[in-house]
């Protein structure tokens, strides 16, 4: 009998964050094809025999998308009930999307398991609320990574820019320089306040604070590395107004820089 292919989102990698579901698929599955987003914590609940490694590894190796998407329809037609483990949820920026269609056309019952967006959790875990009623009635959420095969960027800046809403931009850091100098040029101030959450909710979670003009500088003066958030608009100034008070289990980090060159929040 052919098994099953459940597209599990984990979460952005707090184990007491999966789903109950999630939880669940994990125990029963016999393989679960993961990459790095889902965090440490919860790749070493799995134990190692059932697990197999399908995202980027030491000295830059990664995993091209063919072979996950046969070793998927493999692993079914073996008869074997298989997790696609991901980090968030796996529709967002996970190619959940392009999963789910590559085993439906090849007859493999497939389900998808919603997870905890990183894109909404680590702002929030932050201290910061994506939408604010007195700042923000929309949000974008945006990759930093597109397809290295387009011939040009999908991504409008000026539109989101003339939003006048929250900008949350996922796998961001490298291209930092890019798009906030392209959000500048479209017309944003460039004092709005900007965040970015490395890490979000793993062991040495870490936060740095600035503005459109200064976030790049911050990003270097803290050494924020990927997987991080950039959470771009005046919800990203709300973070000082509840850093006191702020309570955290993810061992984090003070933000190390300051658009205005001051002391350590937190």
């Amino acid at each position: 009998m052919t098994g099953t292919v459940s597209l599990v989102g984990s979460g952005p990698g707090d184990p007491e964050l999966l789903t109950v579901k999630a939880k669940r698929l994990l125990d029963d599955a016999d393989v679960v094809l993961h990459d790095k987003l889902p965090g440490p914590e919860i790749l070493d609940m799995i134990p190692e025999e059932k697990r197999e490694d399908v995202g980027k590894r030491a000295g830059g190796e990664w995993t091209p998308q063919e072979y996950t998407n046969r070793r998927m329809v493999e692993l079914a037609e073996e008869g074997k009930d298989v997790v696609r483990l991901k980090g968030g949820d796996p529709t967002v920026f996970g190619r959940g999307g392009e999963e789910l269609v590559h085993l439906a056309e090849n007859g493999i019952p497939v389900e998808v398991v919603p997870g905890i967006t990183s894109a909404v959790a680590g702002p929030a875990v932050a201290g910061i609320p994506v939408t604010h009623r007195d700042h923000a009635s929309s949000v974008s959420f945006v990759t930093g990574h597109e397809d290295p095969t387009k011939e040009e960027s999908a991504v409008d800046w000026d539109a989101l820019a003339a939003t006048g809403g929250t900008i949350v931009v996922l796998m961001g850091v490298g291209k930092l320089p890019d798009y906030t100098a392209a959000l500048r040029e479209a017309g944003m101030d460039p004092d709005t306040p900007v965040a970015l959450v490395e890490r979000a909710t793993w062991p040495g979670q870490q936060v740095a604070t600035g503005t459109l003009d200064t976030i790049v500088d911050v990003r270097d003066e803290a050494g924020i590395e990927p997987p991080a958030i950039t959470v771009i608009g005046e919800v990203a100034g709300q973070r000082d107004r509840v850093i006191e008070f702020l309570r955290t289990d993810y061992g984090e980090a003070s933000d190390e820089s300051r658009a205005d060159g001051g002391d350590d929040d937190a």
